[in-house]
């Protein structure tokens, strides 16, 4: 009897130490899986096995490819390495450029597609300067020019995986990484793709620290709206050939508005894109409204007018409250809201805020936005 106690005992003991031996790989494991991206869907950080990847979850329109990219001391691309830090960079959105100049690193930039739409002041005087090389356009780079600046990376953006440039680049020997952050469905999501060009660039502390100060910044101003009981209503749109679009109720734009505490007319509706909307339906919004926030490119009541004689039948062009985010431009033309705004959604909400609830933040001026006159 004794004999078989100790059996069993012996037996009992072997298991639990598996078992826990088994906790403890799995913990393990998941300490080196855990992620610290919070908002972002489209890419993720991650560390296995001591070494470190960069992985590509959603970079294409109504595509779902996804990559992972062991960041190395060299560049392999039949492996999917790619060296880590990168020195020698040619990006091809103006959403890249503010995101590399927060983490100070604009030095690294080298080459870009259509030079003229980059707002910046610090990368235009690069540019002025012949430190970063144009390329022609986004769709149809210069290759011979890209082949002289001998990049380190290209990081790209496209609606699908098979683009032939982008293609033909990596076949001439050069790492292509698409960035994804215009696909974010929300604001801090695509604020932390900033993330994204920190672990390239070897500067992940800082992207850390610049992410959780907008991230601060937004959540505080976003409780202060939250906090008053007045929500004005608001549209937002324009019409093209006969078509008004307007943010579906479910999209990035929806979701400022709704951060905001403004009661957006087609906030109801579903969809994470756009709306596509007759005259006759957008004129009885349109007459409810408090404000119409973003009127796509006009930047004054004329040019707005002289696009849709019907628009002086809208309550906010009525009440002189129409807004645009076409009338602060850079040096060449560019419009700089889309270049800063993914980067600083913060300032965004706030100039909702501002706009529609002006006594929460009276220190505050507009940073995007600007009443049309």
């Amino acid at each position: 009897m004794t004999t078989k106690l100790s059996y069993i005992y012996t037996i009992l003991s072997l298991f639990l130490f598996i078992q826990c031996k088994q906790e403890r790989v799995k913990e393990s494991t998941q300490s080196q899986n855990t992620s610290t991206i919070k908002y972002a869907k489209g890419f993720d950080i991650i560390e296995e096995n001591g070494n470190k990847y960069l992985l590509i979850k959603k970079v294409f329109q109504n595509e779902i490819s996804s990559f992972k990219y062991l960041l190395s001391e060299k560049n392999d691309l039949k492996n999917n390495k790619i060296k880590v830090p990168v020195n020698r960079l040619v990006v091809t959105s103006t959403t890249h450029v503010p995101m590399i100049e927060l983490l100070d690193a604009e030095d690294r930039i080298i080459g870009f597609p259509n030079t003229k739409y980059i707002s910046s002041e610090k990368t235009r005087k690069r540019i002025e300067d012949g430190l970063i090389t144009e390329l022609g356009s986004e769709q149809s780079m210069n290759t011979e020019i890209l082949i002289d600046l001998v990049p380190d990376l290209i990081v790209g953006f496209s609606l699908h995986p098979n683009n032939k440039l982008y293609n033909n680049i990596k076949k001439l020997g050069f790492p292509v990484v698409f960035n994804g952050e215009w696909l974010e469905e929300t604001p801090l999501g695509r604020a932390e793709w900033i993330k994204f060009f920190g672990v390239l660039l070897g500067k992940e502390k800082e992207a850390k620290i610049v992410f959780e100060t907008i991230e601060k910044d937004y959540l505080a101003v976003k409780k202060i709206a939250q906090s008053v009981d007045k929500s004005p209503k608001i549209i937002s749109g324009s019409f093209f050939k006969d078509v008004w679009y307007a943010p579906a109720g479910e999209s990035f734009i929806a979701k400022f508005f709704n951060d905001a505490n403004l009661d957006y007319l087609w906030k109801e509706t579903s969809g994470t894109g756009s709306l596509q909307l007759s005259f006759e339906s957008v004129l009885d919004k349109a007459q409810e409204a408090d404000y119409w926030i973003g009127c796509g490119i006009n930047e004054t009541k004329t040019q707005l007018l002289s696009t849709n004689k019907n628009y002086d039948k809208f309550s906010p062009v009525q009440l002189n409250q129409t807004y645009t985010i076409a009338a602060i431009k850079g040096a060449t033309g560019g419009i700089k809201y889309f270049e800063f705004a993914p980067i600083r959604p913060d300032l965004v909400l706030k100039d909702l805020i501002k706009i529609t609830n002006p006594e929460l933040l009276p220190d505050y001026e507009l940073s995007f936005y600007r009443l049309i006159e």
